[in-house]
């Protein structure tokens, strides 16, 4: 019987579905995170090829293999391509096409092959899909140089509201009250607490400001402004992809974009009048894409 392997490799995890021509799901495979760049590389394909074994016994038998990845730059490095394209001689597959996981989420959302893609999460990016490849993009500089509108950025904003209502000693509203509790802050001395937060904020990794974002959630003037300001750069991240009058969908993608998320109504609600999607699991669009490989587009089968 005629196979394809589809693999989403994240960060967190890895996810394999071997799949018929007619798009019967015949086995799925999970593991740990294969991203190279947070992941040794060693044991980033190690976790691809078990969840691409636990899928499918024989995987040199796949006509094609698509794979989504978080960190593909890090393929740019000359020996961890080697490692990489051993894995995939070791496991017998040929041919492998690697995508970036941004490529993968549009596809399991829609079967048209242009677009936009815009991700959010603990970082943002906007890419223009072409032909299901992604051929321009928009931000994903990473929380330094960027990232607007992302978890970083909502965490990171909800500190700075929060040492703004201290270093005024004006009231400390829901958000203010919430970010000192994560943070182990003291509210009691407003200049302690001041300089404690900052202290708290510069001694972890400037990332785990992300952890921050989920309070501006809570009914406050200044959580609203913050999301209000999310929405916008998000929104302008996906337009500055687009050709003019382009009127094919937006897939959005992460978890500052879910439906039941304050930025994610924000953003749909500065998007009417597109035709807004959500990917809704990037492994089955990496399936897709690898029967669209393998048979052509007009006879692939999404799985199902």
């Amino acid at each position: 019987m005629k196979f394809v392997l589809g693999v989403d490799a994240g960060g967190t995890s890895t996810r394999a579905l071997a799949v018929a021509a007619d798009g019967t799901v015949l086995g799925t495979g999970r593991a740990g995170g294969a991203n190279p760049n947070s992941h040794p590389p060693a044991e980033a394909v190690a976790n691809l090829a078990a969840a691409i074994r636990g899928a499918h016994p024989e995987p040199a038998g796949a006509s094609a293999c698509v794979i989504g990845m978080a960190g593909t730059a890090k393929l740019t490095d000359p020996v961890v391509a080697a490692l990489f394209d051993r894995t995939w001689r070791d496991l017998g597959l040929d041919p492998v096409v690697v995508l970036t996981d941004a490529e993968v989420a549009f596809a399991s959302a829609t079967d048209v092959p242009d677009g936009t893609v815009l991700i959010a999460g603990t970082g943002s990016i906007a890419g223009r899909i072409r032909g299901h490849r992604m051929v321009a993009t928009e931000g994903g500089y990473g929380w330094l140089l960027g990232d607007e509108g992302s978890g970083f950025w909502l965490g990171r904003e909800a500190v700075r509201a929060t040492l703004a209502a201290l270093g005024r000693d004006a009231e400390l509203g829901p958000l203010a009250t919430a970010v000192l509790a994560e943070a182990g802050v003291d509210p009691a001395d407003r200049r302690l607490a001041w300089r404690r937060l900052i202290t708290v904020a510069n001694a972890e990794a400037p990332i785990r400001l992300a952890r921050f974002a989920p309070l501006v959630a809570v009914a406050d003037p200044a959580a609203a402004d913050i999301v209000e300001r999310a929405a916008d750069l998000l929104v302008a991240t996906a337009l500055a992809t687009r050709d003019p009058g382009e009127d094919s969908p937006i897939v959005l993608v992460g978890s500052v974009l879910g439906e039941d998320t304050r930025v994610g109504a924000r953003v749909r609600a500065k998007l009417a009048g597109f035709e807004v999607l959500a990917s809704s699991d990037g492994v089955l669009g990496a399936a897709w894409l690898a029967a669209v490989e393998a048979f052509g587009e007009d006879s692939a089968r999404r799985p199902g």
